[in-house]
Order: C-alpha cells, then structure tokens, then sequence
C-alpha cells in the first residue's frame, strides 16, 4: 500500500451543473441539497470522502457568478477564497461546445488561481460519444487543465475513475476525520437546508431566492427514539408568504413531509418537524440578518 494521501478539493461551475449530484454521488449520502434553482448551495458544504488510499476533503463552494446584492458578494467571497486554500480545483461543465459567459467568467477568474484544475465532463450520459469528444477539445483551449475527466454524475459513470485522478494530485497527509465523518457541517445546517431544498423544489421561481430557514429548536425527546425540530422559514414578501403556506396549508405540509422524510434517513430516528413562516423585508441585503441566518463574512 502507497502512501495515505488527504487534501481539500473543491468543486465548481456554473449553477444547475450536477455539483452537488456529483457530490452526494461520490460519498454516497445525501449531503448536499439539489435543486435546478440557482444559488442552492449557500455555505462550503464540507464533506468527506474516506478509503484506504487516503481522505478527500470537498468543500463545494456557492456557485461563482456576478454578485447582484450583499447575499451574492458574500458568496462571490466565499467561493474565491477557497480556490486559493484548496489542494486541488474540479471544473465540471455540461458536455457542450458552447462557452457561455458563465463559463468565461469562470475561466477568468481561474487564471488568477494558483491551484491545479481538472475539468469534469459531468452528463456524459444525455449525449454521444462524438459530442462528448467535441466538448473536451473546446474546452481545452479555454485552460491549462491538468486532467479533463469525463463523468455522469446522475448514472455513476466514471466515478471512480475521477476519485483515482484526484488521489493522483493529492499530498500525503494524515487522516483529517475519523472514517465514519460523512461531513462537519452541523446536523442542525444540514437539516435546515434540507427544508429550502424541498422548498425551493416545490416553489415558483420567483419566491425560493427569497428564501432562508432557521432551526429554532433541535431537541432529542426524553426516552430516545424521536426529535423534535421546529424551524422557521423567512421569506422577504407577505404574498410569498401566502404561497408557502399554500391553500389550508398544503403547501407547508408537503413541504414539511418531504423534508421530515430526509431527515429521518440522515439522523436515523423518527422526527417530529413543525414549520412556520416570517415575513422579513430585504433579509438578502441586511448584513445583520445575514449574520442572523448563518451567512458569515470573514470566513
């Protein structure tokens, strides 16, 4: 056996790529929330990858795009400084030969990076061989790419080969987490995103951005076997508010369910989950209430 290898890789691209597919992919548990809205992934998700080569680290950056309010330049923060702190950058583009701005953005900002990048090809199973190929030679005149790895997220294709190229560029190093850390992320930040995820699934487009959730309270019942949570979600519009809830409520209790279901598999126990909603006008620009629902600045 080689040496035992562990470093920190972070994972990039434009929103709706398959990040956080891939993500729950390679480490096999549902960690981080997908959803085809932009700006799901809000906080560095750590999460780790354990086996006898050695430990990967991902810390799955919010998405690199122009910021538009105090919300979008925290997580423009967020994401850049972590390309510098990593050992090890995975660009994943969708399998086209079209570069849009998104992807020049990127490009650009990467130029300034001193951390090495593989691209991953991620959905090479919604086109042919040939097109994959075309999108692999576009793409390597966008870059110096060390490795371009193609991938299928959704289908596990190629997975394994990705996790080999990433060992491949790591350091040795010691065993950051014991091998049953699935992630650091606090169980309460991991439930309170499960909540946006189910409702940022069930929304209309215009509400979920407008969207945080707050655990209000997290509680093991006495005699074990059940949780109690009850968690808060903040929306900026008294009419959001009303779709939330929905008609006599349906809309907060599929919500709810949903959430409660994913939350049983992640703490292994039965949870009794109760939802409200709040109204809280322009939360995305208060640097207080950005504190308040988590969001912090200096890290």
């Amino acid at each position: 056996m080689g040496e035992y290898k562990s470093g920190f890789v972070t994972i990039i691209g434009r929103p709706n790529v398959g990040k956080s597919t891939l993500m729950n992919h390679l480490i096999g548990q549902k960690i981080a929330i997908t959803s085809n809205k932009a700006q799901t992934t809000r906080n560095r998700i750590q999460t780790v990858y354990s086996c006898d080569e050695g430990q990967i680290i991902f810390l799955d950056t919010p998405g690199i795009n122009r910021a538009k309010n105090k919300l979008g330049e925290y997580m423009l923060m967020a994401a850049e400084n972590t390309l510098n702190e990593v050992d090890l950058i995975l660009w994943l583009v969708e399998p086209t030969t079209y570069i849009g701005k998104g992807e020049q953005y990127i490009a650009e900002r990467l130029s300034k990076v001193k951390t090495p990048v593989i691209l991953v090809v991620n959905k090479i199973d919604s086109v042919d061989e040939g097109q994959i190929f075309e999108a692999i030679n576009t793409y390597k005149d966008v870059y110096d790419f060390k490795e371009i790895v193609p991938v299928s997220a959704l289908k596990d294709r190629n997975t394994d080969e990705l996790i080999k190229t990433i060992f491949s560029y790591l350091p040795q190093g010691p065993q950051f987490y014991d091998e049953d850390t699935i992630t650091d992320q606090p169980e309460r930040a991991i439930v309170a995103e499960m909540i946006r995820e189910k409702a940022l699934r069930s929304l209309d487009k215009e509400v979920p951005h407008g969207i945080a959730v707050v655990i209000d309270r997290m509680k093991d019942r006495e005699g074990g076997g059940l949780v109690d949570i009850d968690a808060t979600i903040i929306c900026e519009r008294d009419s959001h508010k009303g779709i939330i809830i929905g008609k006599k409520g349906a809309m907060l209790k599929k919500i709810g369910t949903e959430a409660r279901q994913d939350m049983e598999r992640l703490l292994d126990t039965r949870v009794n989950l109760k939802l409200w909603v709040k109204v809280k006008k322009d939360w995305r620009d208060s640097e207080f209430l950005l504190k308040n629902y988590g969001y912090q600045k200096d890290e």
